[in-house]
């Protein structure tokens, strides 16, 4: 798991994004919340290996996916070559079989402790569309966009990077996102070790949540339910009610479970408050409290509506 300053990886990020695409990427993940909290504090970290790039709106993603990769390829940028998909197709490969763009940056050992990549995703081509792959066509062979279906809540309204013309998502977004991706603890775990554990995933995006909520560090957590309300009626027009009404179920199962809170908890000392660490029961009493304030608020202008 690398150690990176947040303010430096997003500017070498920014940099290499051709100026014609950036207003096409949002910036989302570890690196977006540990810029919005750190990036005034260069003496604080993030723990994390991928900087994960959204291309939105979804009818630009292949161009802007295209120009971009284009333009790293040239400059140097090294391919990750590990999973089961690695070598790029061709328009018979089924995208699901097709790698997805993973670059490290120029003349970094790949192996070392510091180094990170870049992964581009996009946005649903409609809040009807869930986990898909989208074709990304170049002269290397074929690759492809990954999207899951809450991408859209992470890429709304996301907040402007200083002066480096680029954007990330908003801490609470990401938060909803995550909340509404995990409605239960599910058995999966992620595909490599984290801080030396097995993991659900589950447990480490839904301990995403509590880190931010602590970072964020809010005497009233119910303005994010109204940004919360705010996002969905925008992304999910049809359903809003039935998402904001189901959000808090994750966190819910999460809280009562003692296992699964210790893995959640283990995540964010060794991932976003690895800066700033705090006690179990500390972590616990943040998850109530956005709970409390946030995620029934939210349940509340669900019932409203029904």
């Amino acid at each position: 798991m690398s150690q990176i300053s947040p303010s430096k990886v997003l500017a070498e990020v920014a940099a290499a994004v051709p100026p014609a695409c950036r207003e096409n990427v949002v910036i989302i993940g570890s690196l977006a919340a540990g810029y919005h909290f750190f990036q005034n504090d260069e003496s604080k970290a993030v723990r994390t290996k991928d900087v994960d790039c959204v291309l939105e709106p979804f009818h630009a993603a292949v161009g802007a996916g295209q120009t971009i990769t284009r333009q790293l390829l040239d400059a140097g940028w090294q391919r990750m070559l590990t999973g089961a998909h690695q070598n790029p197709g061709d328009a018979r490969t089924p995208v699901d079989e097709l790698p997805a763009v993973r670059l490290y940056p120029p003349g970094v050992d790949t192996a070392s402790e510091e180094a990170w990549f870049i992964e581009l995703l996009t946005v649903p081509e409609s809040a009807e569309v869930g986990n898909k792959w989208t074709r990304l066509p170049l002269a290397e062979g074929h690759f492809g966009l990954p999207t899951f279906r809450f991408l859209a809540i992470t890429a709304f309204d996301p907040l402007p990077a200083g002066n480096l013309d680029i954007r990330y998502a908003r801490p609470e977004m990401m938060a909803l996102a995550n909340l509404l991706e995990h409605p239960e603890i599910k058995p999966e775990t992620m595909s490599s070790m984290f801080a030396g554990r097995s993991i659900k995933r589950s447990n480490k995006d839904l301990g995403r949540v509590l880190a931010i909520a602590t970072l964020a560090d809010l005497d009233d957590y119910r303005p994010w339910a109204k940004s919360w309300l705010e996002a969905l009626q925008t992304c999910f027009p049809n359903e809003w009610s039935q998402l904001a009404l189901r959000a808090g179920a994750g966190l819910r199962a999460l809280l009562r479970s003692g296992n699964d809170f210790e893995e959640a908890y283990h995540t964010c000392m060794n991932g976003l408050l690895a800066s700033q660490p705090l006690s179990l029961e500390a972590l616990r009493a943040a998850g109530n409290r956005v709970l409390g304030d946030a995620v029934e608020t939210l349940e509340d202008f669900g019932n409203e509506s029904r």
